[in-house]
């Protein structure tokens, strides 16, 4: 931003306005949703996506012994790992890293002995994990770089936030989330995130995933009759409670094709209210329009009526060819 200046280590210290607009978003964090408050991160040494010995306590208060939890960490530090070659993509460390997060390690302590789970996050109860906020994360390399705000779940890096100056616009925000994924850069770092945002007082929010391009980042929309405060701290709101967050990362996310994908806002709120009716055993029709993401949507919606209703059974019918390859 125009407003950053060198400080006496040589590296860029935040603008006084982008530290105005951090410092009351961090708050919103720790007062409103709740986020433990992890600290200023730029002189810390060894910043990692995983923070071992946070999520060690975690699995700790848990109930996991020592012999199932580091075996566990083990899997999950190799999962995340990046191949640094410049041909690498996110995309494969990324899904291993998410079906570890979603389904749990299954670690072996003996030949003899069935498996034993262990689950990094407790999805069924948001309260029960360790949700935390770090600021000014500096991320060591040839190029140190240093993300604004990284939020944590039980030591685990799932979501990075850029901030800017109202002056300045979100795009820029966007492409330093773009850049920092590069090879030369700390692409090892995002191996682990599922959601990222850059948002301004003026413009608001806008959120994508690892290797989203510029161009389909998205807007969150919700409650837009109510235009009280920012819209950059009311859409954060919306979508980092403990819940919420949870809930997008659990049954929103999909891996198709070599292409990692987040929901529209009105593909989560659609899949939502199926789900009410599906629950309640009744029936119902999803309208969409041309271009809505109805194939996205009937598959999230698929992936949890089935792990929902294990008995129930999906049948798709497509009135065109090309609908049976892109479902496919």
């Amino acid at each position: 931003a125009a407003t950053q200046r060198k400080g006496s280590t040589g590296m860029t210290r935040i603008g006084a306005k982008e530290r105005v607009t951090q410092s009351r978003v961090i708050k919103l964090f720790k007062q409103e949703l709740d986020y433990d408050y992890l600290g200023n991160w730029q002189d810390r040494v060894g910043n990692s996506n995983i923070e071992e010995a946070l999520l060690t306590k975690y699995l700790t208060k848990a109930g996991y012994t020592p012999e199932l939890i580091t075996p566990a960490l083990h899997q999950l530090r190799t999962a995340a790992s990046v191949d640094s070659t410049a041909q690498s993509s996110l995309y494969e460390p990324n899904r291993k890293v998410y079906e570890l997060l979603r389904y749990g390690a299954n670690v072996k302590l003996s030949e003899s002995q069935p498996s034993d789970p262990v689950a990094f996050i407790n999805w069924a109860d948001p309260e029960a994990n360790d949700f935390g906020i770090a600021e000014e994360v500096t991320l060591e390399g040839n190029h140190n770089r240093r993300p604004d705000l990284v939020l944590y779940v039980n030591g685990i890096a799932l979501g990075v936030i850029e901030l800017k100056a109202a002056s300045v616009g979100i795009g820029d925000g966007i492409r330093q989330c773009i850049s920092n994924q590069q090879i030369q850069f700390h692409r090892w770092f995002f191996s682990t995130v599922q959601f990222l945002f850059a948002g301004n007082d003026s413009e608001g929010l806008k959120y994508g995933t690892i290797e989203t391009p510029e161009k389909y980042w998205l807007t969150w929309k919700e409650d837009e009759t109510d235009n009280a405060g920012y819209k950059l701290d009311k859409y954060l709101k919306k979508m980092c409670a403990k819940a919420r967050l949870l809930d997008l990362i659990h049954d929103f996310v999909l891996f198709d094709a070599g292409v990692k994908k987040v929901p529209r806002v009105h593909q989560y709120f659609g899949v939502k209210a199926a789900q009410a009716y599906v629950a309640r055993r009744e029936g119902g029709i999803i309208w969409h329009t041309q271009g809505s993401g109805k194939s996205i949507v009937m598959v999230l919606l698929a992936r949890w009526i089935l792990e929902k209703l294990p008995h129930a059974r999906v049948a798709v019918i497509t009135d065109r060819d090309e609908l049976d390859k892109q479902i496919k």
